[in-house]
Parts: structure tokens; sequence; C-alpha cells
């Protein structure tokens, strides 16, 4: 290969947060061939078949596009092969590669991961490290081999989460930094220039992946470990809880404590309230507070399953709720 001569590159992914990357690979001196995405699903309320965000990008920018249901099939392993990739980049495509995929680029592919390795590797990195509390998180590009997430790094970025980060926000910095980084990695391998470190397998941890089970919403927890639950699901499963019986999603939050109440008489009235974790501390204006085994929570946004989200003061403007009632974590 000369020096400065692009590589053929095939591209594998399927969400949102991997357009990024491949905006930035046609941006690059290194020519796309085709795109490999999931195939086209249902998605929506109405449940109607549409194009995922890397499908529509790459119909928009006319690149060849595979959409096999099975990754051993011969019509696409014909298919790939037949593109002469040199390399292939991996953001977010949803399945796990075969052998025989990961054989045909000359010289391999690597992949976006949204995570420091070996720390979260799985299918939901940045969820889990919000859920888990953590206060920074980065991009890793790394070689892909059979053991999941397992493989040499390349090159790695790092970015600090807020305490108020949501999940969609996180991964959209991530999506534009790994973007950046990833061509970064490929103009070096393109001149030979790439290293590739081993990770410490002994150090790695696991991001499963979400089911809608896991946002039951368990106010035993403390104030702070429910937040990142909220944020951490957000904007998918979504964090929940029940009030008599009816499903809450809880969209938004913030750590609080009873005195934060922005009147004067809800403050002397919430420290009054009693009766353990999940007791609403108050219930008037802007304020919907709710206890937990240690401090408390502040509910900014919330939705009614089936109905639209609302702000804390809206809710408690259209819904029965009162001081002293209890949020459960089952109906």
């Amino acid at each position: 290969m000369v020096a400065g001569d692009g590589l053929r590159i095939v591209f594998f992914g399927t969400p949102a947060f991997a357009v990024p990357t491949l905006d930035a690979l046609l941006a690059s001196r290194h020519p796309v061939v085709g795109v490999v995405t999931q195939p086209d699903r249902p998605r929506g309320r109405g449940h109607k078949t549409s194009d995922a965000p890397v499908k529509a990008r790459a119909a928009a920018a006319r690149l060849p596009i595979l959409q096999p249901e099975r990754l051993k099939d011969q019509p696409f392993l014909d298919a790939l092969d037949a593109l002469h990739a040199d390399l292939g980049v991996v953001a977010a495509y949803g399945k796990i590669l075969t052998d025989a995929v990961l054989a045909t680029p000359r010289l391999g592919m690597i992949n976006v991961h949204a995570s420091l390795l070996p720390q979260y590797r799985g299918a939901a990195p940045v969820h889990r490290a919000i859920i888990a509390g953590e206060r920074e998180t980065g991009v890793t590009i790394m070689r892909i081999v059979k053991a999941l997430d397992a493989g040499p790094m390349l090159a790695t970025t790092r970015l600090p989460i807020g305490p108020q980060d949501t999940s969609d926000e996180v991964e959209r910095d991530l999506a534009r930094l790994g973007a950046a980084l990833l061509v970064a990695t490929i103009d070096d391998l393109a001149v030979g220039r790439a290293t590739e470190t081993p990770q410490n397998d002994a150090a790695a941890t696991y991001a499963h992946r979400l089911k809608k089970d896991d946002g039951a919403i368990d106010w035993s927890w403390p104030a702070e470990r429910v937040h990142n639950l909220i944020r951490g699901l957000h904007p998918w499963p979504h964090a929940f809880t029940f009030l008599r019986g009816t499903r809450l999603i809880i969209r938004r939050s913030e750590v609080s404590e009873a005195s934060d109440t922005s009147d004067t008489s809800e403050v002397s009235e919430a420290s009054e309230v009693s009766g353990g974790p999940g007791t609403i501390l108050a219930a008037k204006g802007d304020d919907l507070i709710v206890a937990t085994v240690s401090g408390a929570l502040r509910i900014r946004e919330i939705q009614a399953e089936g109905k639209r989200p609302m702000s804390a003061r809206d809710f408690l403007a259209g819904h029965r709720v009162a001081r002293g009632d209890r949020f459960t974590a089952t109906s």
C-alpha cells in the first residue's frame, strides 16, 4: 500500500451512534466501498418499517448496502468479498461477527467501542457506566477478535460524565469523539504507524444488554443510585415506579434534600412526613420529592404510561398526588 493511498473500508453499523463515524469516513481519504447494516425493522409507536439511521445515511451517499439476516449466508459472504475491502470498521452494528466475516477484509476489522476498555465490554457500555455512577468514560478503537470486545487496543480517548448527563447525551458526545479517533487510527494503519496494546482481561467488566425490567426503581437505594438509574436508562428503556397501581416513567431527576423545596411552608411540612423509602415528601408546585433510604430525589420530568412526558408541576396539576403517598417497585 502506497502511503498516500486510502484504505478501502467496509462499514458495519446500524443506530444513530454510528452515523458520525460513517460521516467522518466519507469525509476522509479512505473510500467507503460498502455498508453492512441490520435488516429493516418496525420502529416507533406505529411500528412502521423504516430505515435505521446508518442505512438512511448510506442511501443518501449512494453507497452499496448489505442487510443480511444471517452473517453465515453464502450470498452475503460473496457480496462482502466482492467489495475487496482492505479494512472493516464496526460501530454499533448489533450482531456478533463470524470468523468468515472477520477474515474477509485484507487487514481485518476494527471496532469503535464506547467505553475505556477493558471496562464495560458488551452491548450497553454507556448506559451501564452511568448507572454505576462512573465520572468518566471514553471511546476505544480495538481490533475485533472472536472473544467479545477483547481484542487489542489501537487508540483511546476520554470523556467526563456530568452529574446530570443522560445516556443519549453521553453517546452523542462519544460518537463525535470516536469518529475523529477512528479516522486518525485508520490513517496510522495505512502507513504502518499503528500500535496494538493487549487488554488486561483480569480487569474486564461487562455491560449486559438492557431489558425493560432493568428500569424498576428500588426506593430502598440511596438517592444518588436511583438518580443514576434514571439518567442511565434515558431515553430507553426508562426507569419506572408505581403509584396506586399506575406505572409511571421517571425521565429526569436530581438528588435533593427535603429542605431544598422552594416553598418554606413545604420545608416544614415535608420534615413531618415519614413512611420510609418511596414516600412522597413534597407534592406542590414544582416540587415532587421522594424519600429514599439515604437522601431524597427530586423528580423533574415524569410520564404516565401511554401519556406525554410532563414537568413535575404539570403532572401534579393533573394527577391526584399528595404528601405521604408512596411510590412502590411493583403494581
